[in-house]
């Protein structure tokens, strides 16, 4: 049905597609964890949100693992950037109002 060309050709493709949504991920991670290490921790309880320290360890042990299972699938990559995701898209704007006086 498939010769190796096609096979060979299919794998570098989806290897390729896997790299790239791995490197994407990881650049929205740093973003995030360098983002919330940069802000007051008082400013996490003063939105209701978790601790700076939770936010950390969680941005950073999601992003370990998908560094440290990089070779099974790219599913910890996803993991860190769902809640990279969750803190860019909802509790950093959140900060931001609190620290400008918006809240």
């Amino acid at each position: 049905m498939f010769d190796n060309n096609n096979e060979l050709w299919v794998l570098t493709v989806t290897q390729s597609i896997s790299l790239a949504v791995f490197v994407v991920c990881l650049v929205v991670v740093v973003i995030a964890f360098a983002h919330c290490a940069r802000q007051r921790s008082d400013a996490f309880t003063a939105v209701g949100s978790l601790s700076k320290g939770a936010w950390l360890l969680l941005i950073a042990g999601t992003a370990l693992l998908s560094l440290f299972f990089a070779f099974l699938s790219t599913l910890f990559a996803l993991i860190a950037l769902a809640a990279s995701l969750i803190y860019l898209l909802d509790v950093r704007p959140a900060i931001k109002d609190a620290l400008n006086g918006n809240w």
